[in-house]
């Protein structure tokens, strides 16, 4: 009996916490990840299957040059000092990253005058090396813009990530430094108890932290709800994007932005980390937050506006197409100690330039903890590093013949558009990601030519094999997205 009572006593101290994070996109893994480096138990409360699934998931990968907005937003001073920290943030993480420049093309004359806006706006934010340039700097810099070309800007500090490799060794960087996460967990009660909030899945699981940080994306203003803290809307902004294959003529060496609108950045063309090119997005409202359908029409807009500034793409080099969703709240980011909730801090309505701005908006948050009243005590032995994994694609034939010589799945190449092994596939699985677009974000398998065609067949199997998931119980993102019915 008095075992029983031991072991109930830490099973119960096991779910107690001083820090819950309520969603796990950029900014909700970047504050877990430096709160790591504290005395303090943190866990990640993420409703869907894995990490990275909302918002993080499918956006366009660009860290920001500091000179679309002025400073005197909150959004801009993060996205300015957010850009000095990735260099940092990649030679702790093994993530992908490239300084790779942003330009802003002109098409007109009666462009330049926003233009020169921007590169005023850039000087005055103290971007480094920002230029204002010539038409014929503008293709030096970037041969494949558009004949119409008449000037434009450069910001040489600007570049690209896979975003949601990004989030997942933030996530693992936490996890290594002791913090926890739950997935599939969707918060629907909170109540107060003491100095405690007690949170309640609809599954039944439940939390109790001391201090709460609503990071949930689209769904932060029902999170506040839940919390009794403020009242406010969360609207979903779509955008659509095309992705090209990595033989397309049109990828460009830098992130190409056309003049904006008042209403939006335009539509861009991006070269990715891993060779492929990005164009797009839209920006519609939308009303249901689970709406990622795209258009003919909007695709074929999409399409036009690219070729407008980068002549030579072209709808043969289209892989697929996809949307993702922002959650709109204000001009501004909405980072603050709630004035209503005990205990509680907003980080919400954070679009772009949020992922450029993900890891200073950790610094903010970690500092209003501070001032509420949050004791942190750094860790002797906090371990910023995490491993780099492997990549069949990335290595020579003599690296890969040792590998194959340890470890046969090595040589069993699963994925043959982008050069995937089985032993990359079984390596994130053992990382814990268990769904199609889990490993997919983790290893590439399926993001090819073929989009998944050959693959994902083998994919499924080695699931099945390495978690013991039956073939019914293997989904696409978690939830109800089951791919198979019946015996493989």
């Amino acid at each position: 009996m008095a075992l029983f009572v031991i072991t109930l006593y830490y099973i119960c101290m096991e779910s107690v916490y001083d820090i819950g994070i309520i969603g796990c996109g950029v900014c909700g893994a970047n504050i877990a990840r430096l709160l790591s480096a504290y005395n303090i138990k943190t866990v990640i409360l993420e409703r869907a299957a894995d990490v990275s699934f909302g918002t993080s998931k499918a956006n366009s990968g660009i860290i920001h040059g500091g000179f679309h907005h002025n400073k005197k937003y909150l959004k801009t001073r993060l996205e300015i000092q957010g850009n000095l920290m990735f260099d940092r943030l990649k030679s702790e993480l093994n993530f992908p990253f490239r300084r790779c420049g942003i330009i802003v093309a002109a098409l007109h004359h009666d462009e330049m005058k926003a233009v020169e806006h921007l590169y005023l706006q850039g000087v005055e934010n103290d971007v480094s090396g920002i230029e204002l340039c010539s038409r014929q700097r503008m293709l030096e810099l970037e041969p494949k813009l558009s004949e119409d070309t008449v000037g434009g800007l450069y910001a040489p500090g600007g570049g690209i990530i896979e975003p949601y490799r990004f989030v997942f060794a933030l996530v693992e960087s936490a996890q290594k430094n002791g913090v926890e996460l739950l997935t599939d967990f969707k918060a629907d009660k909170a109540s107060r108890t003491g100095d405690f909030w007690n949170i309640s899945a609809e599954d039944g699981r439940m939390v109790k932290t001391r201090y709460v940080i609503n990071a949930a994306g689209l769904f932060a203003d029902e999170v506040s709800g839940i919390f009794g803290a403020e009242e406010f809307e969360i609207t979903a902004r779509k955008g659509e994007y095309y992705l090209l294959d990595r033989l397309t003529k049109a990828c460009p060496s830098k992130v190409v932005f056309p003049v904006p609108t008042g209403v939006s950045k335009g539509m861009l063309v991006i070269p990715t980390v891993e060779g492929t090119a990005l164009v797009g997005p839209t920006a519609d409202a939308v009303d249901n937050k689970d709406d990622l359908s795209t258009t003919a029409d909007r695709l074929e807009q999409i399409l036009v506006s690219g070729k407008t500034i980068i002549p030579s793409l072209s709808q043969n080099d289209i892989i697929t197409s996809f949307a993702g969703l922002r959650p709109c709240l204000k001009e501004d980011f909405y980072i603050e100690a709630s004035k209503k909730a005990p205990a509680f801090v907003q980080v919400a309505g954070i679009q772009s330039p949020g992922l450029t701005a993900s890891p200073a908006i950790a610094e903010y948050v970690k500092n209003i903890l501070v001032n509420i009243g949050l004791q942190l005590k750094e860790k002797s032995d906090w371990d910023p590093y995490v491993e780099d994994h492997a990549r069949a694609r990335e290595m020579n034939f003599e690296e890969l013949d040792t590998r194959i010589a340890k470890d046969s799945a090595w040589g069993n190449i699963v994925c043959r558009c982008e050069n995937v092994s089985e032993a990359e596939i079984i390596q994130a699985v053992k990382l814990g990601h268990k769904t199609l677009d889990g490993v997919k974000f983790f290893t590439r398998a399926q993001m090819g030519r073929c989009q998944g065609g050959f693959c994902t067949y083998k994919i499924i199997k080695i699931i099945m094999r390495e978690t013991g998931l039956s073939c019914e119980e293997v989904t696409k993102h978690g939830e109800n997205s089951r791919v198979l019915a019946g015996v493989l």
